[in-house]
């Protein structure tokens, strides 16, 4: 019998496994990195044990580490949770070697399936060979052998750019997973993402846990998830739950794993009999998992735990009820490029009764080495409809503060009639929507009234004040792209005089109420440093003094987000001809690649970046003379 469990991971997936090993009696400990010191799977665990140095290579991906620490703090079993060493057959063979339980499948299952071209070739389905691409082929997919995450990918629409697309991904599957093996396969536009949950026994028994639709993705990474998958046919649902067992059973695969396919339109088009590819399986759980937990009253890590003890399952899973849909918030911003963010999380909390996954609490600091994933919120209901309401309400309602994120999208995707319509999902759906969806959300100029009065409110109590015989100019403040203005008040308080048609019902330094077009509406406001939270508004407080980015000669690229350099175009040079939307180097951050190209064609003026040097947010990396410029008499 298991009594403790090291969990080699960190973040949300480390907290929900000792979740389910408090529940069950089973003691907890955590590894992390230096720059994991103080976050809230350390702080969770029962005894934690530190892997020097702060990059994944360093720490995490070093199984020797792990499995000395799982033996330092006396514990007897080792839950891989998700990435990093989780479909490492040499480190399922280390844990095992050293005497200790390994919760997952068996290191055979894991080479097998593990490495998507061996799988492939197991199912008789073998990749694409990078040589033997053509004109007729394009697009294909450039994808890493191991890992998963979006990681390691590129999509490839002209035969010139595979080679150079070949060795990027190559490069980043290798920073990412420790192994650079790449392959080519069909790129399918726009079809659906769906998977099987499997979960196995050693005596023979295997659950298919239904399905799950992860189609809404932004760079092959899943935003939102949702069990069962809406709108399959039963006999294409029949033969997806088939293949997926089948190819568990030829591995003899024990343990949770996922097994994931692309469906797309026939040849004919909508209606025709839908075309299958398999993708790949993951030996281990999945970031989604939660939804198939919901909908079918399981815990899967619990199961997990009892299969690696070697009980045996049930003959037949629990019967299916209902519908979960699952939203991943992430510390980015959609409409830059969905560039990671970083800062202090000051507060964040969620409605009562809704299921929260997450690895930070309100305090915590998001820093740039790991994935800018803050917590998956899940929601389950009767029916899908009912679902997607409750869960967009819920993120609507949640505090949020800190960087930006993608809340606002979230919410906006959940409502949005092509998701939640009748018709099937599919992958390119942020590719068509994208602008509409990261427009500003409406109600900010009221949000910054709000801000403005909140502030005004916080003054007048410091200082004191009152009414004046003499008008006083009227005070302006600017949020983001809004300007307020008002000025004081006959009997106390202030008048709004911009926007025009706001009337201040009630103003304090935390809760400002505002008339607009005959409805109140009430604005929590809190203010940070740099930001004020307004409601479910998150405003930018203009800076007193010129930003130092306007100070930058034009054409200067500075960097967009902290991390580091790791790749700089192949023998790019200062005095180089650039072609505006050129891609000139790579940044890195939070498991994240960030191009930076040309704004403008001209030359290249100067470069300041160089593989491996570490940046923060507002770096100059490079100046771009556009040809405009060029023509500008000295």
């Amino acid at each position: 019998m298991i009594l403790t469990v090291l969990v080699a991971n960190r973040g949300e997936i480390a907290c929900r496994v000792f979740r389910t090993c408090r529940e069950l009696g089973i003691s907890t400990v955590a590894v992390y990195s230096d720059a994991d010191a103080d976050a809230l799977h350390v702080r969770e665990a029962d005894a934690a044990v530190r892997l020097p140095g702060a990059a994944p290579s360093e720490s995490y991906l070093r199984g020797d580490l792990v499995v000395a620490a799982a033996l330092a703090a006396g514990a007897d079993a080792v839950h891989p949770g998700y990435g990093f060493l989780s479909e490492n057959a040499d480190f399922a063979r280390a844990v095992t070697d050293a005497g200790l339980v390994w919760i997952g499948p068996p290191p055979e299952a894991i080479e097998a399936m593990a490495s998507k071209t061996r799988a492939k070739e197991l199912l008789g389905l073998p990749p694409l060979r990078a040589a033997d691409v053509t004109g007729a082929d394009l697009p294909v997919l450039v994808k890493a052998a191991a890992g998963g995450g979006g990681r390691g990918m590129r999509i490839v629409r002209e035969l010139k750019a595979l080679e150079g697309e070949l060795r990027a991904a190559s490069a980043e599957a290798a920073s990412a997973f420790g192994d650079g093996e790449v392959f080519v396969e069909p790129y399918v536009e726009n079809g659906r993402h769906v998977e099987v949950q499997l979960l196995c026994d050693a005596h023979g028994t295997v659950w298919a846990l239904g399905t799950r639709d992860c189609s809404l993705q932004r760079r092959h990474q899943k935003v939102i998830e949702e069990a069962p998958a809406p709108g399959l046919p039963a006999a294409l649902e029949a033969s997806l739950l088939d293949t997926a067992v089948r190819a568990a059973k030829s591995v003899g695969y024990v343990g949770a794993g996922t097994v994931e396919f692309l469906v797309a339109d026939g040849p004919e088009g909508p209606g025709s009999a839908p075309r299958v590819h398999f993708l790949e399986m993951n030996t281990r759980l999945q970031v989604e998992h939660p939804v198939t937990e919901e909908v079918y009253g399981v815990d899967l890590v619990a199961l997990q735990l009892a299969v690696a003890e070697g009980r045996a399952l049930p003959p037949e899973p629990p019967a299916r009820r209902g519908h979960a849909v699952e939203a991943r918030l992430y510390a980015e911003d959609p409409a830059r490029d969905w560039a990671p963010q970083t800062g202090v999380l000051h507060r964040f909390e969620t409605p009562a009764g809704v299921r929260v996954d997450t690895g930070y609490a309100s305090g915590d600091a998001i820093g740039v080495h790991y994935d800018p994933m803050l917590a998956k919120v899940i929601v389950h209901a009767g029916t899908r409809e009912e679902a997607l309401r409750k869960l967009a309400h819920t993120l609507e309602r949640a505090v949020v503060h800190g960087p930006a994120t993608n809340r606002d999208l979230l919410v906006a995707s959940l409502r949005h009639p092509e998701f939640a319509g009748p018709d099937a999902l599919d992958t390119g759906f942020y590719d068509r929507n994208l602008a509409a969806l990261t427009a500003p959300a409406p109600g900010g100029e009221f949000a910054a009234v709000a801000a403005a009065l909140a502030g005004a409110s916080a003054a007048t109590g410091r200082f004191g004040g009152g009414w004046r015989n003499v008008r006083s100019q009227d005070e302006t403040r600017t949020y983001g792209g809004h300007e307020v203005r008002y000025r004081p008040a006959r009997g106390g308080g202030h008048e709004v005089t911009s926007p025009q048609g706001v009337r201040v019902v009630a103003a304090a330094p935390d809760r400002v109420s505002l008339e607009v077009a005959g409805v109140v509406r009430h604005f929590d406001v809190t203010a940070y440093e740099d930001t004020v939270h307004a409601g479910a508004h998150r405003l930018t407080v203009r800076p007193r003094f010129t930003d130092p980015a306007d100070l930058q000669e034009p054409g200067s690229l500075l960097a967009p987000m902290p991390g580091t350099v790791v790749r700089v175009a192949d023998g790019l040079a200062v005095g180089d001809r650039v072609t505006a939307g050129q891609p000139l180097l790579w940044l890195e951050a939070m498991k994240m690649e960030h191009r930076v190209i040309a704004p403008a064609s001209g030359t290249l003026t100067a470069l300041h970046a160089a593989p491996g040097r570490q940046v923060e947010v507002g770096a100059l990396l490079a100046v771009v003379q556009t040809e405009a410029q060029e023509e500008v008499p000295a």
